[in-house]
Parts: C-alpha cells; structure tokens; sequence
C-alpha cells in the first residue's frame, strides 16, 4: 500500500515551488469532469476576474478526472501545484493534513463566511484545528423523487415536510404496498451509478440514522463503529429490501423511476430534477429522507475550492476565492449545475430552492439534517471500504463479515501513516 508522503516532504516541497512560482499570475486547476454547462460557467468567472483584474491575470486548467493523492503528492514535490484548486468531497482532508492547505477564517471576509449554508463550513472543516480549509460554491441534496398518484394509489401517505418524514418501518411499509400495487421494484437506489462514491454518500445516512456511522470522529477509528450493532443492523435493512425484491437492479439503468416507470421511488439528489420534472410534471412529488432510526440524516457535500499553502500569490488567491463565492459568481455556476447556492440569500433567491419551491426540502434538509462525510485523511479508502462492503451485502454476504472487512482495511491504512496525527492523537 503506498504511504501518504511526511509532513517535512511536503513543507519541502511547498518551500521549493513557492521560490520558483511567479507572482504574476494565478494558475487555478479544476478536476474537469463537470458536466459541459457547469464547466462554462467555471469558465466565464474566470474570464470575469481577467477583464477585471487585469493585473493579476487567472489561468484555468482543467483535469480529466479527480485528483488522486498519488497526484497531489507528484506535483507538490515537483513545484507544480496551483494557487487555487478544488477537491471532490472530504478529500481535501489529506492536503490539510500534509500542510499542502492555506486555512481560509482568516483570509476571507467574515461577513462571507456567516452568509455561508451551514452545511458548506461543516464540509470544508479541518477537525484538528477547527478551521475551514475548502469552500464550495453549492451544496448537494438527498431524498426521495416519487410519484405522488402512485403513492395516493397504493393508499401511501404523503408526507408533508421534514418534520413529518416517513419512519423506517413506514418506508419499508410503504415499498411492500406499491409491490403490491404492481411496481416490479418500487425503489430505484441508482445502483447503476456503480460501487463507488454514490454508495457512501447515498447509503452513508441509512448508516447514520441507525446509530452507526464511517468511523469514529473522536478517535478516528473504523473498528467498533463502522461494524458497530447499528451499523450492521442498517446493511441488515438494506439487504433485506434487495432480497424482497425492493431495489432496481443495476442492469436496469437510470430510467426505472421516470421512464419505465417501473419503480415509484427513487433515492437521489438534486441533480435529477430537470429529468425526473420532465417526465412527470406534476406528479412528481419530493420527499424528506426518512427516518429510518433514532437519528435523522440526509447526505451533503460538493466540489471545493482550495488555496495552496505554499502560493507565493494567497492574498490574491483569496480575493479571487472571494469573487468565485461572490453572489453572481456562485448562482451562475449553482445554476449550471442546478444545485443549491451556498449562499443563503442566493439560495432564498432561487426559484428551485426558495421556500415553496420545489426542492425546498433539499435546502431545509440541509440546515437541519445533513452529515458530512468524515474529512479524515484516509477518507478515499473509508469510502472505498464501505462502498465494497454495502456491494458485498447487495450481494448476499452477511452484514457483519463485510463490515468487519471493512473496519480492518480503514484501521490498516492508519495505522500505516502512524494514526495520521494529530487526529485520533
């Protein structure tokens, strides 16, 4: 297994590139696998900075695919990393972790910082310290599409908002009676997106709910938690929803909910809503996360913005942070993706998102209920970890072993890196 490099390595590193960077301008990286409208718009901000600031010109580069530690590791050693760079959920843990990362309180405004949705400081805070070290420009949200004439037919009861959210056993309840309704598989879990990072961030808040969770956050150990009685209880429930024939299988593709309409519930975020609101009109009806335990839990999280410690160019890297968490600059790339704005006076602005709107739940879901995802170091293996084990039970292994294996490969790997200190420390 290859080892995170040391904090010295790194500090070198940064020290090496920040002598040989020009402070003339400033080299932002994007991870390049936005969708086209959403990758414009990352585009025409930056063309805004250029026209003016003329005299702190930005380039923007983009990357095929997510950065990878092994990447971020090559090009801190190299000289080569950008002034601003983005990192996909608590990824950016690791280069926090390795001092790679400027803390952002006291770079920015903290007339900015309050505007913010909760949920975007709670996913960019680095644990050790308590400061926020990566800012996002939306966030995400998760719940239940359905078909409301489906579930009035199935005589279903609609919930009316979050404080009315359906309870484990009214959920399970409710797929039983649109099987019997005639829905082959009544809840489509998007299993075709495949065993990746969809299984942590959708499945994760089932987890949660019950009592369990990724890892413990105060020791920041897998063992005893992520295998926890309630952690293997909730991989218990899901299994048992694919074996009663619940789940849409992955071979069905995306449409089992808004074309095939052989499912009447689908367990996705925000992003399909022009999809699902094109197909079923009115219809379409969104639902709070249930309750499935003792806890009440939605998913969180987005694509990040960073600023590199060892920029010669920081106080410029953060007016243009500034300017990209800017009202215009923030409803115009929230609005390419169609998720909610961090900001919560953009957020109140939007029509989809606005009190009324129809996914206001996504946005009140995520002041109330959302959890992020552990922003530890080893994050990329705790999500692996976990999205092997949920696919090992999809497919019939017992809960408890899958978890166990689970536990054992996360506590490995930081073990490996000494505990990744200060955490667990």
């Amino acid at each position: 297994m290859k080892r995170t490099l040391s904090l010295a390595a790194m500090a070198a590193a940064a020290m090496l590139a920040a002598s040989a960077a020009s402070a003339a301008s400033l080299k932002i990286l994007d991870h390049g696998s936005r969708g086209a409208a959403e990758l414009d718009a990352i585009a025409a901000q930056v063309a805004a900075w250029n026209r003016s600031h003329p005299d702190i010109p930005a380039e923007l580069v983009t990357l095929p695919k997510p950065i990878e530690n092994q990447t971020v590791q090559a090009k801190a050693l190299a000289g080569t990393w950008p002034d601003i760079l983005d990192f996909d959920r608590p990824s950016f843990a690791n280069a926090a972790w390795a001092g790679l990362l400027a803390p952002l309180d006291d770079l920015l405004p903290p007339d900015l910082m309050r505007a913010l949705l909760p949920s975007i400081r709670a996913q960019g805070l680095y644990a050790p310290d308590g400061k926020i070290y990566a800012l996002g420009q939306f966030d995400s949200g998760l719940g239940l599409w359905a078909s409301r004439s489906a579930l009035r037919q199935a005589g279903i009861r609609i919930p009316s908002g979050l404080d009315d959210a359906w309870t484990g056993e009214e959920f399970e309840a409710a797929l039983a009676a649109l099987k019997r309704a005639g829905y082959p598989t009544p809840l489509d879990m998007k299993l075709n997106y495949g065993v990746g990072e969809w299984y942590t961030y959708g499945f994760a808040p089932i987890l949660q709910s019950y009592g369990g969770d990724l890892i413990n956050r105060t020791t920041w150990q897998a063992e005893g938690t992520i295998n926890s009685e309630a952690s293997i209880a909730a991989l218990g429930r899901i299994q048992s929803w694919m074996k009663a024939g619940y789940i849409v299988p992955a071979s069905e593709g995306d449409d089992a909910f808004y074309g095939k309409r052989s499912a009447a519930l689908a367990l996705v975020g925000h992003w399909m809503w022009p999809t699902h609101s094109a197909a079923l009109g009115s219809d379409l009806v969104l639902l709070p996360m249930p309750r499935f335990g003792a806890r009440h839990v939605t998913g969180m999280g987005s694509w990040n913005w960073g600023i590199w410690s060892g920029s010669p160019n920081k106080e410029a890297a953060a007016k243009f942070l500034e300017f990209l968490m800017s009202e215009p600059a923030m409803e115009a790339v929230a609005g390419a993706a169609g998720a909610i704005p961090s900001r919560q006076a953009a957020a109140e602005r939007n029509p989809l998102f606005r009190q009324g709107g129809p996914m206001a739940l996504y946005r009140e879901q995520l002041t109330r209920i959302a959890v992020p995802r552990p922003p530890h170091p080893a994050y990329p293996v705790i999500s692996r970890a976990f999205a092997a084990a949920v696919n090992s039970v999809m497919k019939g292994e017992d809960p408890k072993r899958a978890l166990d294996r689970a536990a054992a490969a996360i506590d490995q790997e930081i073990e490996q890196t000494n505990g990744y200190k200060p955490f667990g420390g």
